[in-house]
């Protein structure tokens, strides 16, 4: 190889080179982005729509429906789904993977233009806004002080807040649990009754008196002075003072009618760190901001604010960077675990320092190229990438490894001199190791073929497995024969006894013990060519066996990281006051206070802290941030069960316990585990088959927290206006709808300001009117006359729930029972589900679909399955070219379907379930175990070749490559083995990847040295049956010939 040559002839240009890649990766490295997963872009856009007091049912007819036929039209639409609830209407439109948003947004605009006039009066302009999992919260903060907690919050909203929004890569920072001032104003009905004003009037006076208007220009003397009436409030006594004229023409003063009070407006939420009451602050990032940059920069800011407000406590509730960097550092342990590993394996083998560093050169450097690679196309630190990385560190020396075995065997058998060695001893093998390298890489290339949710994962992944091989393919076959032109020498290893406990005796005893193993192994080839019908009937009986493994596993979409944090949802019933609501919150800390592995607990009451939530309920949550993994005994999936039972116990409110995950925003708006879609057209229908299948999903073992997307709605009176009553009064339904909104719920007359702040003043009747529906009844409407009529005399009052919401998908009412697992597999769960499912008679016109990750799984399983046998096709015509023969390569490529068998007893063992990760491991799998099979029967033809006798052949090359393929399999098996292990953050993701590798490779590898040699005879021996049949055949052909020519 002329590559192999120039490296050992320009020693210096070859370091040179490689130290510039080592330059640009170690510069690369410091510029690439850390994040927990790769940038998952979910093509998901919205459309959201208000209309103040409109019911679901009505919603869904004037303003769902038309929005939802002009979006269908949209091009690369995937799904659309619709909620229609009290007063919103919010569309869901999901697009193919890989949709340009900005566009499809655009077109989306469009479209809702068209029927933005068909719309009624009162409703809102639609808004379109396209929605980002990556741009969820990445730090929560909880502010509180001694201070009130108004001036608190304005210091936390117009300071503290904006300080925070400037910093580069924050998107929006939003706060709850404040309180804010308003001037109220209650009426007395009776005596409004007596002097005969109404609401309105009194409104109009407040707006009109607090006013400071320019009224022109006047003249003094030379001077010319702005003329300005102030007559703007300045204290609550002046409200109260006001003057209201009667019509008799008589005067009295507000607080003859009304108590004016500065108060806190009602709040509809809080929020509590530690048991403490504060403000919460949630912080989230732009879509294509660095998750640990934007965290880094967010904690320096609350440093120096925390110097500027020494009288605020500000803690950080939740820190998303803080489990990313802790994955990140565990996974590059495991990897430099790994690489050391793999070097100790090697110095046990060669024996000798100066080997080992030749070898051991080509995992710092090929990895750190790599870095430089990922750079430039454009991928970042992940767990998923990192895990490529991690996989390839035990493959790397193996190019190395062959390479140099072969320059050491010409220098110490052959007698070459150590330079011609070098660049004889590449040029042999360098298109053997070429072609174990391209099987390996090229198991990756389907990629191309795989889209969606999988590809975003298996792409980071296969681009640095690729990047990291390549390099170190190059490092193999330039800088191994120039270092071991120029510091190798042979015949080092030292023929002398070793006494007592050394570093020797060590080496000693490893080399005896692989000596007796080739040994055992010559013996059982031997056998194993002798009795070849059971060998094959052993191996096929192996392979079977393990084949019903694979129901025994089970299957997931994505293993769950242990993040070591939980949240508890307490969803209350409607019309719940806030009061009682913080009663049960307060019962639910409780609980959770007596966690002893618990950290901090932060509780938002009345809010879920959700920027965009589906849920139309009463909600709080509780998020509980538990001790790092190595202080506590249990993961949090055991905390999670034990707290799920005893909140069970708690009456009065819907409880859900969900461990948190960084992975369930990238899945998709998909949300749970299980998802099942109910379809049809009458919503009661609908209802009652949801409440079926909750009740049959219930009783299947693994599912908990299962639950209808509906629920009963609101307690609501509603109120009837007999249009033929009300129109002797001559009173309409939007005055008395405008009367009720005055008198219950108060409408902003002016505001008063002081200093910075303006506080609103709201004028409402007193409290004594909300008490009771005989109270409201009394409400008097004034009509247009003057004249004034009660609500009871003019109009029903009728009660009710009105439905939460009313779901469509694809145009067609649906309902969905949603449920999370636990203590078991996926898979297994939704079969034993749609056993159940199958028996239950559904209405006609009625259907359901798995929804949820389920479908994300099957969808993704299924592209997967195609990729591996695009891989399998891929490496056997690699494989013919190489060995220029079609029958060989069958020989070689059955080593694979035992590698599959050993990478699901690896699952099995270990308890895991076949997931994406474990999937991607298999098709990995492929490209690797071949390589031994490939440098065994290469050196039988060659042995062969030179006119050895088959079996004889097949113990010599089985002898002679015993040790170069144990010492590759093991830097491989040992590299791996740490990552297998999975212990700490972070390891759950990428651990099933290195168990099938383990499993496959070690079993693939038994089996290549006993099983594939019995193979390899039987394919020859077919073939030259063949043969002779062709040749008996063209001879008879050739006689008959002949025969016809001589007759």
């Amino acid at each position: 190889m002329f590559v192999a040559g120039m490296s050992v002839k320009r020693p210096v240009t070859t370091v040179m080179l490689m130290l510039i890649a080592v330059l640009l990766g170690l510069v690369s490295l410091n510029r690439l982005p850390v994040d927990l997963y790769p940038e998952i872009e979910v093509p998901v856009a919205i459309v959201s729509v208000d209309y103040s007091g409109v019911a679901p049912a009505e919603m869904e007819t004037l303003v769902t429906k038309p929005l939802e036929q002009v979006l269908s039209t949209v091009s690369d639409l995937d799904e659309i789904s619709s909620y229609s609830r009290q007063g919103s209407s919010i569309i869901i439109v999901q697009f193919q993977y890989g949709t340009n948003m900005d566009f499809a947004a655009l077109e989306m605009r469009e479209k809702v233009d068209m029927v933005k006039g068909a719309l009624p009066d009162g409703s809102g302009t639609p808004m379109v806004l396209k929605i980002d999992p990556n741009a969820k919260p990445v730090i929560a903060l909880s502010m509180s002080s001694q201070m009130p907690i108004d001036k608190l919050q304005s210091i936390v909203e117009d300071d503290i807040s904006s300080r925070i929004e400037r910093l580069d890569g924050v998107a929006s920072v939003s706060s709850s649990g404040g309180k804010e001032k308003e001037i109220r104003v209650e009426l007395n009905q009776a005596k409004l009754s007596g002097y005969g004003i109404s609401i309105t009037q009194i409104q109009n006076v407040l707006r009109s008196e607090n006013l400071n208007l320019p009224g022109g220009t006047v003249k003094r003397g030379d001077q010319e002075l702005i003329v300005r009436t102030t007559g703007e409030f300045k204290t609550v006594d002046e409200i109260r003072n006001i003057p209201l004229t009667l019509r008799s023409g008589e005067s009295i003063r507000l607080y003859d009618v009304a108590s004016v009070e500065e108060k806190y407006k009602d709040i509809n939420s809080m929020s509590r760190y530690n048991g403490e009451s504060s403000i919460s602050l949630s912080v989230s990032k732009q879509s294509v901001a660095n998750t640990v940059k934007v965290a880094e920069a967010v904690l320096l800011e609350v440093n120096k604010l925390k110097a500027e407000y020494p009288d605020i406590n500000m803690e950080v509730a939740m820190d998303q960077s803080e489990f990313i960097n802790k994955s990140i550092s565990n996974v590059v342990s495991s990897a430099v675990g790994g690489g050391l590993l793999a070097i100790i394996i090697l110095f046990l083998f060669l024996r000798n320092i100066r080997s080992t560093f030749i070898v051991g050169i080509a995992i710092p450097v090929s990895i750190v190229t790599t870095f430089a690679l990922m750079y430039f196309a454009d991928l970042s630190i992940n767990l998923i990438s990192l895990g490529g990385l991690t996989l390839g560190v035990g493959m790397l020396v193996d190019n190395s490894i062959v390479v140099l075995e072969n320059i050491y065997r010409l220098a110490e058998e052959e007698g070459y001199q150590m330079e011609r060695a070098a660049i004889e001893g590449t040029k042999q093998v360098g298109m053997a190791v070429f072609a174990s390298t391209l099987t390996t890489v090229a198991v990756f290339l389907p990629i191309v073929f795989v889209e969606g949710f999988t590809a975003i994962i298996f792409k980071q992944l296969s681009y640095t497995v690729t990047f990291s091989l390549l390099s170190s393919l190059v490092v193999a076959l330039t800088v191994v024969p120039m270092l071991s032109a120029k510091i190798l020498k042979v015949g080092e290893t030292k023929k002398r006894k070793h006494k007592g406990f050394s570093l020797g005796r060590i080496l000693d005893v490893f080399s005896n013990g692989i000596d007796w193993v080739a040994k055992k192994y010559s013996g059982l080839l031997r056998t194993a060519l002798s009795h070849r019908k059971l060998s094959i009937i052993l191996a096929v009986a192996l392979l079977i066996s393990s084949v019903g493994l694979v129901s025994m596993v089970g299957s997931e979409l994505f293993p769950a990281e242990d993040e070591g944090s939980f949240t508890v949802d307490i969803e209350m019933p409607f019309g719940a006051s806030l009061e009682d609501t913080d009663a049960l919150v307060q019962k639910v800390e409780a609980i959770v206070d007596e966690i002893p592995e618990k950290d901090d607990v932060f509780s938002n009451i009345g809010s879920t802290g959700n920027q965009f939530s589906l849920s139309a309920t009463n909600s709080s949550q509780v998020s509980v941030n538990l001790k790092d993994s190595n202080e506590r005994d249990r993961a949090t999936k055991e905390i999670v069960e034990e707290v799920r039972k005893k909140v069970e116990l708690i009456p009065g409110a819907k409880i859900e316990v969900n461990e948190s995950s960084s992975m369930s925003g990238g899945v998709g708006a998909q949300g749970s585990p299980i998802r099942v879609v109910i379809k049809g057209d009458n919503l009661e229908t609908l209802e009652d088959l949801g409440l079926a299948f909750r009740d049959i999903i219930r009783n299947v073992p693994g599912t908990t927290e299962v639950k209808l997307d509906v629920e009963d709605g609101e307690p609501e009176a509603r109120i009837i206006v007999d249009r033929n009553r009300a129109s002797m009064y001559g009173v309409s339904v939007a005055e008395v709808a405008n009367g009720l909104k005055a008198s219950i719920e108060g409408v902003k007359a002016t505001t008063l300001k002081t200093g910075e702040d303006e506080i609103d003043v709201v004028i409402s009747l007193d409290e004594g009117t909300r008490s009771s529906i005989e109270n409201m009844k009394q409400i008097e409407i004034f009509t247009a006359s003057g004249k004034k009529v009660t609500v009871g005399q003019i109009a029903d009052i009728e009660f009710d729930n009105s439905p939460t919401q009313i779901a469509r998908a694809n145009q067609v009412r649906t309902i969905s029972v949603n449920s999370d697992i636990t203590d078991r597999d996926l898979g297994s769960v939704v079969a034993d589900i749609e056993k159940e499912l199958e028996k239950y008679p559904l209405p006609d016109g009625y259907s359901y679909e798995f929804s949820g990750e389920q479908d994300l799984m099957a969808e993704a399983f299924s592209v997967l399955v195609l990729a591996l046998l695009l891989s399998l096709i891929i490496v056997y015509m690699i494989l013919a070219s190489q060995f220029e023969s079609l029958l060989h390569p069958f020989t070689v490529m059955l080593s694979v379907p035992f590698a599959l068998s050993g990478g699901f007893i690896g699952l099995f063992i270990t308890g895991k379930a076949l997931s994406l990760p474990a999937f991607i491991g298999i098709i990995m799998l492929a490209g690797i175990v071949v390589n031994n099979a490939i440098v065994l029967i290469e050196y039988i033809n060659q042995l062969r070749a030179k006119g050895m006798e088959r079996n004889d052949a097949i113990i010599k090359a089985g002898k002679d490559r015993f040790r170069p393929i144990m010492m590759t399999t093991l830097t491989t098996v040992l590299g791996l083995l740490p990552m297998a292990i999975g212990l700490g953050e972070g390891s759950n993701t990428i651990a099933p990847i290195a168990i099938v590798v383990v499993g496959g490779l070690s079993l693939s590898t038994v089996l290549t040295l006993s099983f594939i040699p019995v193979v390899y005879t039987v394919f020859d021996g077919g073939s030259r049956k063949f043969k002779n049949l062709k040749s008996k055949f063209g001879n008879r052909k050739n006689k008959k010939k002949l025969a016809n020519e001589q007759a």
